[in-house]
């Protein structure tokens, strides 16, 4: 299963781009269509305003994309995303110039 740091946002219930927000571990499914987060399973989905993934028991929209070196992954947050303890590593080595784990090829 591919598993790769990326930033996550939950969009349900919050205006643009100001949902709680994480850069963690996210692993995949062999199709990349189904990713699974803090527990969650989310299913990519075309179609939706301002998300590309919900939850499968809630039905909640996140936005999952690979981080941002510049940190400008939330365009109008309150504040940058939380930083999972276990991805702080690798995460902090993409900022200064490492690729990510999992992308050394692209």
């Amino acid at each position: 299963m591919p598993r790769r740091i990326m930033f996550v946002q939950l969009k349900t219930d919050y205006d643009t781009d100001r949902g709680p927000s994480w850069i963690g571990w996210v692993d995949f499914s062999k199709t990349w269509s189904t990713a699974y987060f803090h527990g969650q399973t989310l299913r990519r989905a075309e179609g939706m305003s301002d998300a590309n993934f919900y939850d499968v028991a809630t039905g909640e929209e996140f936005w999952v994309s690979g981080p941002k070196r510049d940190r400008t992954d939330t365009r109008y947050g309150p504040s940058g995303p939380e930083i999972e303890p276990d991805a702080a590593d690798a995460y902090h080595a993409f900022l200064d110039g490492a690729p990510l784990p999992g992308r050394e090829n692209g």
